[in-house]
C-alpha cells in the first residue's frame, strides 16, 4: 500500500513535563527532538510529505507564558535548525493564518519558505495558527471573492491552504486522545487515524514504525467492497 503522506498531531508535551514534575515548556524542548526523528524517518523512508500540527488557532487560549515560550522556540528552530533541512532538500511550507505572528518570525517564515520553495526531497507542512474550519472558511471566502456561482470538489480543493499537496494517507495522533481538534477536517475524510498513549515527546523513529506498519495492514476501500479492490 503506498504510503505518501504522514499528517501528525504532536499532543503530550505538558504532560510529558508534568509527569516528571517539570515546567511544561520543557515538555515543548523535547518535542522539538520528535519533530527531527519524524523528519529523519520521512526523508529515509521516501515518505514524500509531512504536515506538522504545530499550533493551532485554539492554542491562543493558552497562558500567555507558554505561548510566548512557543513563539519564541519557534523563531529560534527556523533559525538554528530549518536552514539545515535545506541543505537535506526538504521544502518547508506553513499553512494557517499568521496574521496574530509577529514580524520577525513572519521575515523569517518569508525566508525559508522562499529558500526551499524548489526542494523536492521531502515536503513539509507546518501548521501554524491552522484550523480546519479556518481552512474551508478561507477557502469559501476566496471562492465568494473569485465570483464562482458553482463549484466542484476538486475545484474547492484548490483554494486549500494545502493544495496541491495530496490528503494525508495516515493521519497520527498521540498522547492517547482520539480525535481531529480541528485538524484538517476537509483533508482527513479518507485518512487512516493512528492513535497512540505514547505523549509526542516519547513518540520516537521506532513509534513511527509502528504507525507506518499498522497503515500497511490497513485495507482502503474508498466506498469500494474488497471484492472490488481484489478485482482491480
Amino acid at each position: 500500500m503506498t504510503l505518501c503522506h504522514i499528517a501528525i498531531i504532536m499532543d503530550g508535551n505538558g504532560r510529558w513535563a508534568k509527569k516528571r514534575l517539570l515546567p511544561r515548556v520543557a515538555g515543548h524542548v523535547r518535542g522539538v527532538k520528535r519533530v527531527k526523528d519524524a523528519v529523519e524517518y520521512c526523508i529515509n523512508n521516501g515518505i514524500e510529505y509531512l504536515t506538522l500540527f504545530a499550533f493551532g488557532r485554539e492554542n491562543w487560549a493558552r497562558p500567555e507564558e507558554e505561548v510566548s515560550f512557543l513563539m519564541k522556540l519557534l523563531s529560534e528552530q527556523i533559525r538554528k535548525e530549518f536552514y539545515k533541512l535545506n541543505e537535506k532538500g526538504v521544502r518547508i511550507r506553513f499553512i494557517g493564518d499568521k496574521s496574530r505572528l509577529n514580524k520577525v518570525i513572519l521575515d523569517q517564515i518569508n525566508d525559508i519558505q522562499n529558500v526551499t520553495s524548489n526542494n523536492t526531497n521531502l515536503k513539509l507542512n507546518i501548521a501554524l495558527d491552522y484550523s480546519g474550519t479556518y481552512d474551508i472558511i478561507q477557502a469559501v471566502n476566496n471562492i465568494i471573492k473569485d465570483k464562482r456561482q458553482t463549484i466542484t470538489e476538486q475545484e474547492f480543493e484548490k483554494y486549500l491552504l494545502t493544495f496541491p499537496d495530496p490528503h494525508p494517507d495516515l493521519l497520527i495522533r498521540t498522547s492517547g486522545e482520539s480525535r481531529l481538534s480541528n485538524f484538517m477536517l476537509w483533508q482527513s475524510s479518507y485518512s487512516e487515524c493512528y492513535f497512540t498513549p505514547k505523549l509526542w515527546p516519547d513518540f520516537t523513529k521506532r513509534e513511527m514504525e509502528l504507525a507506518v506498519n499498522w497503515f500497511k495492514t490497513r485495507e482502503r476501500r474508498f466506498g469500494r467492497t474488497s471484492e472490488q479492490l481484489k478485482d482491480s
